[in-house]
């Protein structure tokens, strides 16, 4: 029976269709009573109003900044939607952990929107924000902890409570801590077996660039401080680092006013942070750490036999991985933009990306390096940019036989982007970066993070025009320039995997000052 109604709908629909597009060729939309068929594809089709594109000139966009009495700095951008994403980013993290046992961050991120004063669990805020269809998440990074929920609109003041409470109002209980044990543990044996260890990488590589401070501290908490960090010790750090002249309440999808008015009421007038109520907190006189991160520069390897890291009837290839970072410059530098087109310009990624290098990949480590070395399994660049400072490095991966080749192709590279620049990839990285900005803000979540992270940085928000036109801007003597401000640093190196041929450090610096990048030849008795 419903497939006969179905089809008779199906039928009438039709009808009407094509009665409408009688209609419209009588009322002159087209010219032609011929077929439509006919009609050219590549003329505007006559009697049609001719169509309005969006362009960069017509995107308008407006952010507003409040400083609220207490300090707390309310940050909106208003956009057309039923739904919103606000949070809270924190100017805290990794790098302030220099007096403290290293992994409160990790500790923090985990026990996020957990228990609180008002809410009994974790289960109890899921189901509040499941009435204004909302999810919830939290990410600690070096710098900064954000807090953030994407929610109806029409919710906004039970988000924003539910903010608060997690924020300033977390009980920390004994179990809830023991369960963050278990999980941190647990996701350290991840790491382990992953057989992508680009996160571990990463780690050693910053670890390796900012030796024993600041940014080198270790994001992920130690194995031997999983035990050791208690709620005594989270509350100090707490009281010391989650200030609110240190957040950022940023919020897209909302009036102004109404963000602010709400922050007042759960920021300013609510009960004092839970910090400030334990006695055994208060009378601490710690005071925050202003440490400005100092470049090092150094090597940080770890041997280890990767031959069976992943099982199964097609297993992954032993790889050794290798990675060489340089400084670059902070978020806040002039360079900024300038190494941000270099990154672009280098790119990379794997040897089985989007059906094989060479398809339509025009970035020089897919050119130079992976469509040139069909053993090199990996090649990528990062540009990691930091409040005072910043790390540009290449991660690579292959065959623990290959790896001296391997450092000494990476390293040519390293050297070579000092050397001539083609007008055409200069202009292909910067389209596509300018191309990938613009693409990106058109998430609410990312224009939320951009929005907070701009706020916390510089007290205000610079729009998207106006690093679409500093990219625009960029020219090859500025990309020389940043190379070579880059080249004269000392490099960091984080090795892992079999690294019986691994060239030593010594090597390594040399030919980065070396003009061609090759690695000095040493005589020696015996072959490896």
């Amino acid at each position: 029976m419903a497939t006969c109604v179905w089809s008779r709908f199906a039928r009438s629909g039709c009808r009407l269709g094509i009665r409408s597009y009688k209609k419209s060729l009588k009322r002159g939309y087209c010219s032609s009573q011929n077929d439509i068929s006919s009609i050219s594809l590549a003329q505007p089709v006559p009697g049609i109003p001719t169509p309005q594109y969006a362009s960069l000139g017509q995107m308008k966009h407006e952010s507003h900044v409040t400083v609220l009495e207490n300090g707390l700095t309310v940050a909106t951008e208003n956009k057309f939607g039923h739904f919103c994403t606000v949070g809270v980013v924190i100017d805290s993290g990794s790098r302030y952990e220099v007096a403290c046992p290293s992994g409160i961050s990790h500790f923090l991120e985990k026990l996020a929107f957990s228990s609180t004063t008002q809410f009994e669990n974790r289960d109890a805020i899921l189901q509040e924000l499941e009435k204004h269809g909302g999810i919830c998440d939290c990410q600690g990074s070096r710098d900064t902890l954000i807090y953030a929920i994407s929610a109806e609109t029409k919710g906004l003041a039970s988000v924003i409570n539910i903010l608060s409470e997690v924020v300033l109002h977390s009980n920390i209980t004994h179990e809830e801590l023991e369960d963050t044990r278990s999980a941190i543990g647990f996701e350290l044996e991840s790491l382990e077996l992953n057989p992508n260890p680009e996160m571990l990488l990463m780690e050693m590589v910053h670890a390796a660039a900012f030796r024993d401070n600041t940014l080198g501290l270790p994001k992920f908490c130690p194995p031997e401080n999983i035990e050791t960090v208690d709620k005594l010790t989270l509350l100090r750090y707490l009281k010391n680092y989650h200030s609110p002249q240190r957040m950022v309440l940023a919020g897209v999808g909302m009036e102004h006013n109404v963000l602010v008015d709400l922050a007042r009421q759960c920021f300013v007038e609510k009960k004092s942070p839970l910090w400030l109520e334990d006695g055994s907190v208060v009378d601490r006189s710690e005071q925050c750490d202003h440490s400005v991160s100092q470049y090092t520069g150094g090597m940080v390897h770890v041997e280890k036999d990767l031959s069976n890291v992943s099982l199964g009837p097609t297993p992954m290839p032993e790889l050794a991985h290798f990675v060489i970072g340089l400084e670059s410059c902070s978020h806040k530098d002039d360079d900024f933009v300038a190494f941000c087109v270099l990154n672009m310009m280098m790119g990379g990624g794997g040897s089985f990306s989007a059906g094989g290098p060479g398809k339509g990949m025009y970035t020089r480590l897919y050119l130079n390096v992976l469509n040139r070395y069909h053993w090199i399994h990996n090649a990528t660049a990062y540009n990691h940019a930091y409040e005072d400072s910043g790390l540009f490095c290449i991660h690579s991966s292959a065959h623990p036989d290959q790896m001296k080749e391997l450092v000494e192709v990476i390293v040519r590279e390293l050297v070579n982007t000092s050397n001539q620049i083609s007008t055409d990839e200069l202009n292909r990285a910067k389209t596509q970066l300018q191309s990938m900005l613009l693409m990106n803000l058109e998430s609410r979540p990312v224009v939320f993070e951009d929005l907070g992270r701009q706020v916390l940085a510089n007290k205000e928000r610079k729009q998207p025009e106006y690093f679409y036109h500093l990219i625009g801007e960029i020219t090859e003597e500025d990309i020389k320039r940043v190379a070579n401000r880059m080249l004269q640093s000392p490099p960091s190196v984080a090795a892992y995997g079999s690294l019986s041929k691994m060239p030593n450090f010594e090597d390594i610096q040399s030919a980065l000052v070396s003009r061609d990048g090759r690695m000095p030849k040493r005589f020696s008795l015996f072959r490896n």
